[in-house]
């Protein structure tokens, strides 16, 4: 298919003129291609990571290696969806240069990664759980994930305590979950 600027252009969901460098919480959720449950699965309220859910758990523990200023709270992996919240620290507290603070904000634009942005950690984190799935199972160049992501910016200690809630008892609620292909939720509500 041939690229056409009207009909294919994309649109960033991310907060207009928001700088995602910024000090705070932030609740994640990434979803697989075609909601294919790759993970694992959940038995009896907990979830039971398979060899790629494994890989997706150990590269998502191994961020704040590669991006100093992250620190990482409650998090899941899921059949087919990885829930998580990322707290970017300051950058004094994370003992960066000073100047970087002075520095104007920098807003995120397709194909150009802002050092330290969440969408730059999430893009990188991706990258590195397609990688080492697809070495795993064969296939250079198979999609693991969906385009794009979900992202909440968590402002105060009420919603981050709700969300921490909802990630830590999700493999609970799998069997209602709309990501769910099987789930037993009624749809209609």
């Amino acid at each position: 298919m041939r690229y056409e600027p009207e009909r294919h252009h994309r649109r960033s969901i991310r907060l207009k003129g928001y700088d995602y460098r910024q000090a705070g919480a932030y609740f994640i959720t990434l979803v697989t291609q075609n909601r294919a449950c790759l993970f694992g699965e959940v038995v009896d309220g907990e979830m039971r990571l398979n060899a790629y859910g494994e890989i997706v758990r150990d590269c998502w523990l191994s961020i704040p290696e590669h991006f100093p200023r992250v620190l990482l709270d409650a998090f899941v992996v899921m059949p087919n969806h990885v829930h998580g919240i990322i707290v970017l620290s300051d950058t004094r507290a994370a003992g960066t240069r000073r100047g970087a603070l002075q520095q104007p904000p920098e807003t995120e634009q397709f194909s150009k990664p802002v050092a330290g942005s969440i969408p730059t950690i999430v893009r990188s984190f991706k990258s590195a759980v397609t990688k080492r799935i697809n070495e795993h199972r064969g296939a250079p160049g198979a999609p693991v994930w969906q385009r794009n992501y979900h992202e909440h910016i968590i402002r105060n200690e009420d919603d981050f305590e709700a969300i921490r809630h909802y990630i830590l008892t999700n493999p609970l609620h799998w069997h209602q979950d709309h990501e769910n292909p099987h789930s037993t939720a009624d749809s209609s509500v």
